[in-house]
């Protein structure tokens, strides 16, 4: 395998229920962030709230998710798995259910302007950025924990990837279908589903033995030659795939011209399928195709550049759905394979820190990706998926050229 394979232990032992629970845990806070999407154009609209207002909310919980991931991916491995979700479920429904009710006043007039906005930043960013961002890296070290190879490895985290992408679809379908009632439909869902995985998880997820914990976590560095080219990789993905998720409701409402009810209709069957694509590539074709890391990087990038293309001037909508798709597909085949590779250079006491310096980087496209995709968006309406295909493009170019993915273990 690698170099980190005689100072590893040996996998844990790892029930089906508790696999079925954190791959549960990650669905759910998943949801509760992909339910807002459909409806984040039209409630900024509705609340009188710009669309860098929006992208600066939205990367306010980014920075939150890179400051705080490094914290909870260690802990998850010196505190254990149960205190670390139930800590993050708690604060995340808490901080949602106040998110709802600020909104509320915003749509009612009764909070407006800096207050509102404020309150935005707060509870949509700051508060729920650094609970969710305890989940990835608590069940991305437990998969790495319990995995002893690559190719069970990649199908693992595959698997997180697939529930993140089922969880995109639900979301999509939840939040578009919610927003036929109204705005505040969504809204309210979002804390009761949080509120839901809480309890479950206290009633059903088993702490582990002491002699599990590891004591003293490693904190890996982001300039690890193991790490950094992976991160590259990475950041430029996940950059891509922030604009994919906030800049569609803006397009397809100015492009195509409907009303707010409609935009969260088709906004939401546009993320449905984009979602579709991305669960079959990590539930089918990464897990059957028998492609490794650099493979998988160089391939997908391939596909979501000519979906991001698609999507740029895409005439019908139609088209853009085809497009969208696309990227869905490219990015499911590209993700796992970014999320498993330095994971198979780490020894044991190193994951927990490897899980959360990539949702770190994760984050840190969110930081960039809302903002600049809102404010690209308002200089010429095709600029925000015109980057995207070129970073999505020049990241399978770097795979391509980078002499680290031609090492045995990380390449065909």
């Amino acid at each position: 395998m690698t170099s980190a394979e005689s100072t590893s232990a040996e996998p844990l032992a790892a029930p089906a229920s508790q696999i079925k629970l954190l791959l549960g845990a990650v669905f759910i806070a998943n949801l509760g962030k992909v339910t807002l999407n459909p409806i984040i154009a039209p409630l900024s609209r509705a609340v009188g709230l710009t669309e860098w207002q929006v992208g600066v909310t939205i990367s306010a919980a980014a920075v939150m998710v890179v400051v705080t991931s490094d914290f909870w991916g260690r802990k998850s491995q010196s505190w254990g798995r149960k205190p670390v979700l139930v800590t993050a479920y708690a604060l995340s429904a808490l901080s949602m259910g106040l998110f709802a009710l600020v909104s509320w006043l915003g749509i009612k007039g009764l909070v407006t302007g800096s207050l509102l906005f404020a309150g935005f930043i707060l509870l949509r960013g700051v508060g729920f950025g650094s609970s969710v961002a305890a989940v990835a890296p608590t069940v991305q070290a437990y998969i790495a924990d319990i995995t002893p190879d690559e190719a069970s490895r990649l199908r693992g985290m595959a698997g997180i990837g697939a529930v993140s992408g089922m969880a995109s679809i639900a979301g999509a379908m939840l939040g578009g279908l919610l927003s036929a009632f109204g705005l505040m439909a969504p809204l309210l869902a979002i804390p009761l589903m949080l509120c839901a995985g809480l309890v479950t998880l206290l009633l059903l997820l088993k702490r582990e033995e002491k002699h599990e914990l590891i004591a003293q976590p490693a904190k890996i560095s982001p300039r690890d030659q193991r790490v950094w080219p992976f991160l590259v990789a990475g950041l430029a993905m996940f950059t891509a795939l922030g604009f994919v998720n906030f800049v569609p409701g803006f397009l397809i409402q100015d492009r195509f011209g409907y009303d707010q009810a409609t935009t969260g209709l088709v906004t939401g069957m546009a993320m449905f399928v984009s979602g579709l694509g991305m669960v079959f590539s990590q539930m089918v074709v990464v897990p059957r195709c028998g492609l490794l890391p650099a493979s998988l990087l160089k391939l997908g990038g391939l596909v979501a550049f000519i979906g991001f293309a698609l999507m740029s001037f895409a005439p019908q909508m139609w088209i853009f759905l085809i497009g969208i798709v696309a990227v869905g597909l490219g990015l499911g085949m590209s993700i796992p394979a970014y999320v498993t590779g330095p994971t198979l250079l780490m020894s044991r006491e190193e994951q927990g820190g490897m899980a959360g310096l990539i949702n770190a980087t994760n984050g840190l496209s969110w930081v960039i990706a809302p903002t600049a995709g809102t404010l690209l968006y308002g200089v010429w309406e095709p600029l925000p998926m015109l980057i995207a295909a070129v970073l999505v493009g020049g990241m399978s170019l770097f795979v391509l050229a980078h002499p680290f993915f031609r090492k045995p273990q990380l390449a065909d």
